[in-house]
């Protein structure tokens, strides 16, 4: 660890030059985005190599590959200059009509997929030049709680690699704000003239064929869950990485999904998906955007948050 006397001497732009060598595995492409010459940049290394009393990065035909130690520095160098972007983009007054800033949004694409549309309309008349990414978020395996089941994103929320959040959350820690969106529940989606939609009942539910949307591909969900408490099981034909596949998917293969009903009510005519009450009311949840405290306390994202609040999930 470098201590005060060796911190005070080093130019701390090397790291944003380590970050850019690593993103783009070439000295030559990372000296075109750091808009310096190639020599400058491999001069830049070696002074980070006798820093750091390692070699960082390997020469290849195609360029360079980091060492295990330039590996171990990715998150931590990458934290250091989130952390520094935001004392600088918090020093100055933030103003959305003339800010080029991006901010990145972590939510599930069956979220995502009903707020972005109305969000970004917002965006581009009262902030143009602003860019957003979106990053997908889903359970990890074996979650069955919420709490499990989106940690990792709450996660992601306090490493600053996502700046908001939206999730099907009740209760956020004490160090997290919260607001809730709209409400969700979800629905059996089916193609249109399914057996099952033109005659719903539990029995019949339980022996259609189903479609699970699994990260992993782990085919049990909160629907199996409630199920066994009956005493009931179904049978999980296939899993899908993301509900958008299980739209497109459903009319093609004849199966039926448990789904979001604001997905279905913006996208099911389009891809001929009709929605049908289930047998008995499956889960519901407070679709919430959140962000950290902390994260707060920065203009930009205090205004993103506040858009995301106006807009309103489609019907």
């Amino acid at each position: 660890m470098l201590n005060e006397t060796d911190l005070s001497r080093t130019d701390l732009n090397l790291l944003l030059l380590f970050d850019v060598v690593l993103q783009e595995g070439h000295v030559g492409r990372a000296a075109e985005r750091l808009r310096l010459s190639p020599s400058a940049v491999s001069h830049g290394l070696a002074r980070l190599r006798r820093l750091l009393n390692d070699p960082l990065f390997l020469r290849t035909p195609k360029g360079v590959i980091p060492t295990a130690r330039a590996a171990d520095l990715a998150g931590p160098i990458a934290d250091i200059l989130a952390r520094a972007r935001l004392v600088i983009a918090s020093a100055d007054p933030f103003d959305a009509a003339i800010s080029r800033r991006r901010f990145t949004i972590g939510a599930p694409d069956a979220v995502s997929a009903v707020v972005l549309p109305q969000l970004l309309a917002r965006i581009r008349e009262a902030a143009p030049g602003i860019d957003i990414g979106i990053r997908q978020v889903l359970p990890p395996p074996g979650a069955r709680s919420n709490e499990q089941a989106w940690a990792p994103a709450l996660d992601g929320l306090e490493a600053r690699s996502m700046d908001l959040a939206i999730l099907p959350l009740h209760e956020v820690p004490a160090r997290f704000t919260a607001e809730t969106v709209y409400e969700e529940d979800f629905v059996v989606a089916a193609p249109a003239g399914h057996p099952f939609a033109e005659k719903p009942s539990l029995e019949r539910f339980c022996e259609v064929q189903h479609l699970v949307v699994s990260l992993t591909g782990d085919p049990r969900g909160f629907v199996d869950d409630a199920l066994a408490e009956r005493g009931l099981s179904r049978r999980v034909a296939l899993t899908v990485p993301n509900f958008m596949m299980a739209l497109a998917v459903i009319p093609r293969t004849g199966l039926i999904a448990a789904l979001p009903r604001h997905l279905i009510g913006r996208y099911g005519a389009q891809f001929g998906v009709i929605a049908t009450e289930p047998p008995s009311p499956l889960r519901r949840d407070p679709i919430s955007v959140i962000a950290t405290k902390a994260a707060m306390m920065d203009a930009g994202v205090a205004w993103l948050f506040r858009t995301m609040l106006a807009v309103e999930a489609a019907g």
